[in-house]
């Protein structure tokens, strides 16, 4: 699993982790009960204060991403809720950037064509990796 940090960012640091390791599951580089890095492990391989590490892990714990303890470490879950709905937070992040797109002057239809690239998966990806697990 590739976690980019993008530097001066305003996405947090957490919050990239989060949402890297989420990808991750929805695309299938990490599988159910696959072990991550302990806190400690990847924030000194990535360079970060392992509080920020701490921070991202239990965001993903509490959204039902992943079950850690302290015998066993963090794992993927095996069972994530399915819900057929996207989360309040979702839908309103969903309508800035359909805002932003009309904004631009993207059309509805390449607006959908390009979510159809990313939900299938054959989307960009990030090549600024700083670290590998």
């Amino acid at each position: 699993m590739v976690i980019a940090i993008r530097e001066g960012s305003d996405i947090p640091i957490y919050q990239q982790i989060r949402d890297q390791i989420v990808q991750g599951i929805s695309d299938g580089r990490l599988s159910a009960g696959e072990q991550l890095p302990t806190v400690r492990a990847l924030a000194e391989e990535i360079g970060i204060n392992s509080m920020t590490v701490n921070k991202a892990y239990q965001l993903l714990k509490q959204q039902g991403y992943i079950i850690a303890d302290r015998r066993n470490g963090a794992r993927v879950s095996r069972e994530i809720e399915k819900s057929s709905q996207l989360s309040k937070e979702s839908k309103e992040l969903l309508k800035r950037i359909i805002a932003e797109a009309k904004i631009s002057g993207i059309t509805e239809e390449e607006f959908l064509g390009e979510c159809r690239r990313y939900y299938s998966g054959t989307g960009e990806t990030n090549k600024e990796c700083m670290k590998i697990w």
